[in-house]
């Protein structure tokens, strides 16, 4: 099979990560059989700085570069304060022109934004800047906090560690979920994070100050996702009619108590396959009650069946009671999720 020509872009105040995941994916495919050649490019062929103060040496310039199957753009922590700099943004452009398909890491987002190469898609980016890119670029549709999106050729993923999730998916696709099972082996990552899960929990996206309201009533749900959250009992719990305690969920978390209690029992269901428990025991005690409701929950949510879903995220040590256990609480203390 002819080889697929990766190429990353490396530019002064780079992430040093993004460009090295992405880089580390692709080449373990290539060592193990996958049809990879990689190359790592800047706009003028000279050496570049990380923001780590790493230095890396380059292959070619971009204009050196011909025929490239997969563009990675990665990103830099400058980008959602300042524009990025004529000559890089004229090399995200030429290198473009010549892809077969372009991947971006967390906000080189906005690289392909200047460059036009959003314009009228869906695209997402770290979750602290989805906001501004969503702003600063109207024609762009914002995932607000999915893992990665694919839009058409055009594949953009969230902070730092997307960029994995991100390039094993494309070497799945390429080569097949075996190579891509045993890429992620040997980088002892999970294959992979459905792209449409979230960044970071459901719970700490509604995180409530202490003598908020609906304090009593999210902590009651995170804390038990599977016990009766029925809109009745809820309002109860809070202190509210059933009407103010709708209108209060859409105030302060945006959607209504039903969606926000699905979403919560999936995190749940999530967190009980990873431990290895069966489809139907993690149906029950998520709440979610059949396999048939979890299936389609997380079709609908995820894009992934429960099934499916277990056999890449299964923990390679599993506790005796994995199959009976009910998690005791789905969030995590911080309120803010890691890269």
């Amino acid at each position: 099979m002819r080889p697929r020509n990766v190429t990353v872009l490396a530019y002064d105040g780079v992430r040093l990560m993004d460009v090295t995941a992405p880089l580390e994916v692709f080449g373990t495919a290539a060592r193990m059989g996958g049809a990879y050649t990689l190359k790592l490019c800047s706009p003028t062929g000279a050496p570049v700085t990380t923001s780590a103060g790493t230095r890396l040496l380059v292959d070619a310039a971009a204009t050196e570069i011909d025929g490239t199957h997969t563009l990675v753009v990665p990103g830099s922590v400058d980008f959602p304060q300042h524009a990025p700099p004529l000559p890089l943004l004229d090399a995200v452009t030429a290198l473009a022109a010549t892809s077969e398909r372009i991947a971006s890491v967390c906000t080189g987002a906005f690289l392909l934004a200047r460059a036009g190469l959003l314009d009228g898609r869906r695209a997402v980016t770290h979750w602290r800047h989805a906001a501004t890119l969503a702003r600063r670029h109207p024609g762009v549709t914002v995932e607000p906090d999915a893992i990665f999106v694919r839009d058409g050729t055009v594949y953009t993923s969230a902070g730092v560690t997307a960029g994995i999730d991100l390039a094993l998916a494309l070497v799945e696709s390429d080569e097949g979920a075996d190579l891509a099972r045993e890429v992620a082996r040997d980088l002892v990552v999970f294959l992979r994070r459905p792209g449409g899960q979230s960044q970071f929990s459901v719970p700490s996206r509604a995180r409530a100050a202490a003598d908020d309201p609906l304090r009593p009533v999210l902590d009651a749900i995170a804390t038990d996702p599977a016990a009766d959250h029925s809109l009745p009992v809820l309002a109860r719990l809070g202190g509210f009619s059933p009407r103010h305690l709708t209108r209060l969920f859409h105030e302060r978390v945006g959607s209504t108590p039903a969606v926000y209690v699905e979403a919560v029992r999936i995190e749940a269901a999530q967190s009980l396959l990873a431990a290895g428990a069966t489809v139907t025991a993690a149906a029950t005690h998520s709440g979610l009650g059949s396999d048939e409701s979890l299936r389609r929950a997380f079709l609908r949510r995820l894009g992934v069946t429960p099934s499916t879903y277990r056999s890449r995220f299964r923990s390679t040590t599993q506790p005796a009671d994995a199959t009976s256990t009910t998690p005791r609480r789905v969030s995590a203390p911080d309120p803010r999720p890691p890269e």
